[in-house]
């Protein structure tokens, strides 16, 4: 088995080198600067650009070469390959899989090649990821290893917060008057991502409410006595980051925890200062 995910996808560093992993990376433009997500461009380095610059970044999904590319050098190791990509409501990065898969079957006839649109994003995505990892690395074949992810997919939740809306509005996701009044309220507002839906859950005013309002509502969703998978993300935020595990770390029985930082296609849509946590 290999298993083919978007950058859209965030996972610790350690999941980028797993032999049975091949990441395809997704693009951000600054201006007339083009840069491959995780390769030529890593998260560091986009967030002081991201700081520095006076035009925002723009992001584009995989092309189908690219996953034409990935497909066919799994090809040379395995038989089968699962796919899974960021949210079709996010991104046209299933779109451009699907059309690659359709191209790879007449040069790999050998090839079996499922795709999977995970629903999620980021950690969300990140966790369904490693979860195919797990099964594949168990011996699972295709039909084992989808079933995995799905059953991943299926439980996740993201919860974060932003710590500003400026670059969700500059983005065209938010209203302006939306930004206008997080900004003269200090408000850190909550969202919430499950089955590619994004809502408002929350609107404290500090990094530090909206670190304990996660955790409550980590609470809230977890069945009771359930070992959870869990993954801390953050946009340029790591003493925030390690402040959440420890909350986490004292409130849960885990199965899983893990800290990765949003990749710079991701980065792009929220800016730095975001921080949440994806978990099933």
């Amino acid at each position: 088995m290999a298993i083919v995910a978007d950058s859209a996808a965030s996972l610790p560093k350690d999941a980028h080198r797993h032999p049975l992993l091949r990441v395809v990376p997704m693009r951000v433009t600054f201006g007339h600067q083009s840069f491959e997500d995780g390769v030529d461009l890593d998260a560091d380095g986009f967030y002081r650009k991201l700081r520095s610059s006076r035009t925002l970044p723009t992001t584009a999904a995989p092309s189908p070469a690219s996953y034409v590319q990935a497909f066919r050098e799994a090809a040379r190791r395995t038989s089968s390959v699962l796919c899974l990509t960021v949210a079709s409501t996010f991104s046209s990065s299933y779109d451009s899989a699907r059309m690659a898969i359709d191209e790879v079957r007449e040069l790999e006839p050998g090839l079996a090649v499922d795709l999977v649109d995970s629903q999620t994003a980021a950690g969300g995505e990140g966790l369904v990821v490693l979860e195919a990892l797990r099964e594949a690395e168990e011996g699972g074949g295709l039909r084992e290893v989808r079933e995995a992810a799905q059953g991943a997919m299926r439980r996740v939740t993201v919860i974060a917060f932003v710590d500003t809306l400026y670059y969700l509005w500059k983005g065209g996701r938010v209203p302006r008057i939306a930004h206008a009044a997080t900004s003269l309220l200090q408000i850190k507002p909550v969202f919430e991502l499950t089955h590619g839906e994004v809502r408002t859950v929350a609107r404290p005013r500090t990094t530090k409410r909206a670190m304990r309002r996660i955790v409550d509502l980590m609470h809230r969703r977890a069945a009771p006595g359930r070992r959870l998978h869990a993954m801390v993300i953050h946009a340029d935020a790591k003493e925030q980051a390690g402040q959440l595990r420890g909350l986490i770390e004292a409130d849960f029985r885990l199965e899983r925890l893990s800290v990765s930082e949003f990749t710079p296609v991701m980065g792009a849509h929220v800016g730095p200062g975001m921080l949440g946590v994806a978990f099933w």
